[in-house]
């Protein structure tokens, strides 16, 4: 196509945008809100989507090595247990560090385990860590089953819960965004076929004299990339600012928990991308679909 061509479509499609001005404010507006709740959604479950990786790296199996286990044994252990396809790694534990641990872990109430340092009851520990989080029960089985392996655990029942919570928050995100999505491509594509029924009469005198459905097409669509990307501006201003003060507010008060939330700095750039992208997609989309049907191409 040639540029001026395509100038020419393109003033075709600005000229639309002011001259149905309701229209283009029903759909800027159907956009926006779509958006505007898609951007929320994309922004708390790419938050969750950040705890929960957090969790899963959290997750570990510790294995309790028998005390009849000779240094020989617990190395042949370990060898085995690193071969195994779902382990990424396998840390050693011994007896007096768990008892330490433990005295740390309890604060003031600790200390009277002390007592136990001559005479330690507890057992050397292989910590485990898994490739894939999801495969930490995979492996935890097979671990079961090696000699000199007194006890495994990984919270086991918890994390199991845990998993199947993370997979089902996953899904039902993508499936509102997705449902958000369609939303707004019906929307737009509606009120764009409300405006080529109102220039039906000029669409028949340009086919009249010979345009192709081509050079009808390309100013609806360039019309409706405009609206999209006009229905976009809004939520991302708003998300940015929204974010940027929460996080702020936020931010400073889960310092030390498990809890991360994603950094202004990326995210919020990414986001806003996405929402752009989006609504380029929704308006050109939406416009396919309404021009494809009126000009039965």
């Amino acid at each position: 196509m040639k540029v001026r061509t395509l100038g020419r479509h393109a003033r075709e499609s600005f000229k639309s945008i002011s001259r149905n001005g309701w229209m283009t404010f029903a759909s800027v507006s159907a956009v926006t809100i779509t958006l505007i709740l898609v951007g929320v959604f994309v922004v708390i479950m790419m938050n969750l989507n950040r705890v929960a990786e957090t969790i899963e790296e959290d997750v570990q199996i510790r294995v309790h090595i028998d005390v009849a286990a000779t240094e020989q044994d617990q190395n042949a252990l370990k060898a085995t247990i690193e071969k195994m396809p779902e382990v990424g790694s396998v840390k050693f534990s011994s007896k007096e560090d768990e008892l330490n641990n433990l005295v740390k872990s309890m604060g003031e109430e600790g200390k009277a385990f002390k007592l136990f340092e001559q005479d330690n009851p507890l057992n050397d520990v292989f910590i485990v860590k898994t490739k894939n989080p999801t495969d930490t029960m995979k492996a935890a089985d097979q671990i079961k089953k090696l000699n000199f392996v007194s006890k495994v655990n990984y919270g086991e029942g918890k994390v199991e819960k845990l998993f199947k919570f993370i997979k089902a928050s996953r899904n039902v995100g993508i499936v509102l965004i997705v449902g958000l999505f369609f939303t707004a491509i019906f929307l737009i594509s509606n009120t764009i076929k409300i405006t080529i029924i109102a220039r039906r009469r000029e669409i028949k005198i340009m086919r009249l004299v010979g345009a192709t459905n081509g050079f009808i097409r390309w100013p609806f669509l360039l019309e409706g990339l405009w609206l999209g990307v006009l229905g976009s501006l809004l939520p991302i201003i708003l998300l940015s600012i929204a974010y940027y003060r929460a996080y702020d507010y936020i931010g400073p008060k889960l310092q030390g928990t498990f809890i991360r939330v994603l950094p202004f700095d990326p995210f919020m750039y990414q986001v806003s991308g996405i929402l752009l992208l989006m609504g380029a997609l929704i308006g050109v989309w939406g416009s396919v679909m309404s021009v494809r049907k009126f000009l039965k191409v």
